[in-house]
Parts: structure tokens; sequence; C-alpha cells
């Protein structure tokens, strides 16, 4: 288990030390008080295996204002195991660079350990049952930063993603084109699989959602003209009813950005993959197919 000491008031810590003093399957996370930066042993029966500054832990509240950039602290972080605890050479460098990392973001996984599919069971998406959804689930995301947009998915059943950048980023740029631009190569993703499974697609965007659900529903008779981002809607317009005339369901669904599910921050990875990318898609606004 990984314990983040300083995060234990004094009454968790004195109900926890019983258990490390006889166990040695822990390690535990330090940060040395004072001036001096001295290193501190938490407990008697310690040892120190890795200290560095850099940006290994998220900001304080992250869960509650949805972000995900690492932090920068000015303490240094320490890591500590039992005495009669052994691990590998290399799982001491692996920790020791973790702590030097110096990326924005962490880096999002998917494990199959016991405690991360509790963890994922927990989670928004899990909690709505996608994770055991009889189809092909994508989630997606959009990037956009310093004018440059991505746009990225990630797919559950295969565990790959794609991405591309967004042209037309000299005429402005917004987050909704490259949500949109995410949500289109999901589904052409899927066209390309030859995929007649149900599909459910992953958004953190609200306005991504209510920008398509104009054109959803019987009655509706909204003009493409004048659109911002026509040319993705147009090839988005498509391939759903290429969908529907197939009679397969597609099923848009909003989850919160940044609540650590691993489908929203591996997709939320793919985008910002995107804006690095030489794949440029949707480069010009007239309305001919231009991939």
């Amino acid at each position: 288990m990984v314990i983040n000491w300083p995060g234990l008031n004094d009454k968790e810590k004195t109900e926890l030390i019983p258990t490390l003093f006889t166990t040695d399957n822990w390690i535990l996370l330090t940060h040395p008080q004072g001036a001096s930066n001295k290193s501190q042993p938490p407990l008697g029966e310690s040892q120190r295996i890795a200290r560095a500054d850099g940006k290994c832990s998220r900001h304080k509240g992250w869960w509650r204002e949805g972000k995900d950039e690492l932090a920068t602290h000015s303490m240094t972080t320490e890591v500590w195991i039992s005495t009669r605890g052994r691990i590998s050479e290399a799982t001491r460098i692996a920790i020791q660079e973790a702590l030097e990392e110096e990326n924005k973001k962490d880096t999002a996984s998917f494990g199959r350990e016991d405690l991360e599919e509790i963890h994922r069971s927990g989670t928004e998406a899990g909690l709505l049952g996608i994770y055991n959804f009889p189809g092909s689930v994508y989630a997606t995301d959009g990037s956009n930063d310093r004018g440059v947009m991505g746009a990225g998915f990630f797919k559950l059943d295969e565990h790959r993603g794609g991405c591309c950048q967004l042209g037309r980023g000299e005429e402005g740029n917004s987050s909704n084109r490259a949500e949109l631009g995410a949500a289109c190569l999901a589904l052409e993703d899927s066209k390309r699989q030859q995929d007649r499974k149900p599909v459910i697609l992953l958004s953190d965007s609200a306005c991504f959602l209510s920008s398509s659900q104009k054109w959803t529903g019987e009655g509706k008779s909204p003009s493409i003209h004048g659109n911002p981002d026509a040319d993705i809607m147009r090839d988005i317009v498509q391939l759903l009813r290429e969908r529907i005339d197939q009679g397969l369901l597609t099923i848009f669904i909003k989850i919160k950005a940044h609540r650590e599910d691993p489908l929203n921050e591996l997709a939320d990875r793919w985008a910002d993959e995107g804006r690095q990318s030489e794949n440029i898609r949707w480069r010009t606004s007239n309305l001919r197919r231009n991939s």
C-alpha cells in the first residue's frame, strides 16, 4: 500500500503505526520539514529509497475543480519503505524518475490489478455500467492550447487510441471544434473497423453535446450554413446517418472532466498528442471532404 503520510491526521497515524510495524508491504511518501530540509524518517523501522523535487503530485483539491495539471511544490518529496522490505534496483530507479518527472500531466494508465478495477467501478463511467457495455466504447476529448487544436480518442475494448491536429486555427480556435473533431475521429474509426456493435461516445464537453443535439430528433431542420465548424459537423451527421441506416445504435454521454476516470484521462492525453501531430484534418472552410 502507498500512504501519503502528511495527508493523515494524528489519530489516523496512531491507528496505522501498529500495522506498519508488523508488515513490510508499504510505501510512505513524506515531505521534510524545516528550513534545513533535512531528511526525517517517519518511523524508526523505515529506510529511504528516493528523494527529489519535481512535479509528482496534483494540485490540492484537483477533483473539485477538474484540474489535471501537476503541481510544482517548493518542498521535497521522500519515499520510505520498511527496513524489512526489499525492492529491486529497477523499481527504485523508476520511483526516483517518477519523483523527478517534469511533465505537465501524470501518465494515465489502465491497469488490471484488483484495486484498479475497484477504482474504475467507482468512477462516473463505472457507476453508469459503461465498462460492461456490450458494444464499443470510445472516450473522446479535444485540446486547445496556444492557438493549436488537437483531437483524440481512446477505444476501451482494444485499449488503443488515435488523434489528429485540426486545421483552420489561424481563423480562430475553440474547444468545441476540437471536441467535434474527436467525436468524428471516433465515428470514423468505428466505420473503418466495420464494427456493427452499438457505440457509446463519452465526452466531457457539454457544449459539444448541445451543438450536436440540434441535429437529432424528428421535425428538426437546422442549417449548416454559417456554422463555424460546418466542415466537421457535416462529416459527423453523415456518419451518424450511415449508422442509423444500418440500424446501429449510437449513444453520446456527458461525463465530468478530470475526475481520475481512466477513459477520460487517456482520451485527454491523445488529444494533447494530437496538437503535435502531422496529421492535420479539416484544413479548409468549404464543405468539400478534405481529410
